[in-house]
């Protein structure tokens, strides 16, 4: 199987191409902006024209886009996450190759949910911020395009490779701070949120498993569980052998704020960063499709996954 793989050099898209070239049968060729793809191309500015030529180059089976930004003001999000996908949509409309589409969509596409809810595909999205809504655009473009085509909403992925600047990320890294400082306490914000957090290892299988399938549509990628961040922080804080105390500084999600810690536990704390997903106080995965269309389940644990961020962060000068 060729498989074309857009935006390989990111969190997601450098597991998908790990479990890709873990499979004999895949034959993977990557495309992105960063010097380490075997294509140069942007997405955001390349013309539909040029994508198709090289597609009808190439001739991949299944097309493959974890391309994208997970930050920025809202002309960069459309730009990097709704135009590009566009332009994707369009070239294999042109194309020869009647190539297979899997879309990365995300969680916030469906916005903010009732708490004690598992939101089900069939949801009605109301995202909550610019980010969401770049990326429902671009679900809406994929599934009215009438390609053969399955949209993969993943909730919140952890793991190996967590941005730093993700909110477990931040706790992470605020938390190495106040070891390497000697500090025995920290003050954390927004940890009454409760997020379905996934491993990344596991949408990768997911992606993988997606592309062998026929299965169209939306499909719900998460472990069906919500969690809420002071238990995983407090995960972190047995894995990192962190004995102080955390201090939690706005109790109540409804303040809106999420991760966010100080950069020493003296005095006021430095920074307060909202979560950025605009999903609300609580967010959890119906993953019944995903079991029922791909065989797939999530095999590994939150600890685990906390663990191997722990183990990034503690690596860091």
């Amino acid at each position: 199987m060729r498989v074309l793989l857009l935006g390989a050099n990111g969190f997601l898209g450098r597991h998908v191409a790990d479990r890709l070239l873990a499979d004999p049968a895949v034959q993977l060729t990557a495309l992105g902006r960063g010097d380490d793809a075997d294509v140069r191309f942007d997405l955001a500015s390349g013309s539909p024209g040029a994508l198709t030529r090289f597609l009808d180059a190439v001739h991949p089976g299944v097309v493959i886009n974890c391309a994208g930004a997970t930050r920025g003001g809202a002309r960069d999000l459309t730009r990097h996450n709704t135009v590009a996908v566009a332009t994707v949509c369009e070239s294999l409309r042109r194309s020869s190759t009647g190539a297979r589409l899997v879309q990365i969509g995300c969680a916030s596409e469906y916005g903010p949910s009732q708490p004690g809810s598992s939101t089900a595909e069939d949801a009605a999205p109301r995202p909550g911020g610019p980010y969401g809504v770049s990326k429902l655009a671009a679900t809406e473009l994929v599934l009215g395009s009438d390609l053969d085509a399955v949209v993969l909403r993943v909730f919140p992925p952890v793991g190996p490779g967590t941005p730093a600047g993700s909110p477990l990320g931040r706790i992470a890294e605020a938390m190495r701070r106040a070891m390497q400082a000697g500090d025995s306490e920290l003050k954390l914000s927004g940890l009454g949120v409760q997020r379905d957090f996934v491993d990344v290892r596991d949408v990768a299988r997911a992606v993988h498993a997606a592309s062998l399938s026929a299965a169209q549509g939306v499909v719900n990628i998460g472990t069906g569980r919500a969690v809420r961040l002071r238990d995983a922080a407090a995960v972190l804080a047995r894995v990192a052998g962190f004995g102080g105390t955390i201090h939690e500084l706005d109790p109540s999600p409804a303040r809106g704020g999420l991760g966010g810690a100080a950069e020493h536990t003296g005095g006021q704390p430095t920074a307060v960063y909202p979560y950025p997903d605009g999903c609300g106080g609580w967010q959890q995965a119906d993953v019944r499709t995903a079991r029922d269309r791909l065989g797939w389940r999530p095999r590994i644990q939150l600890e685990e996954s906390l663990a191997d961020i722990w183990m990034e962060a503690a690596c860091r000068i």
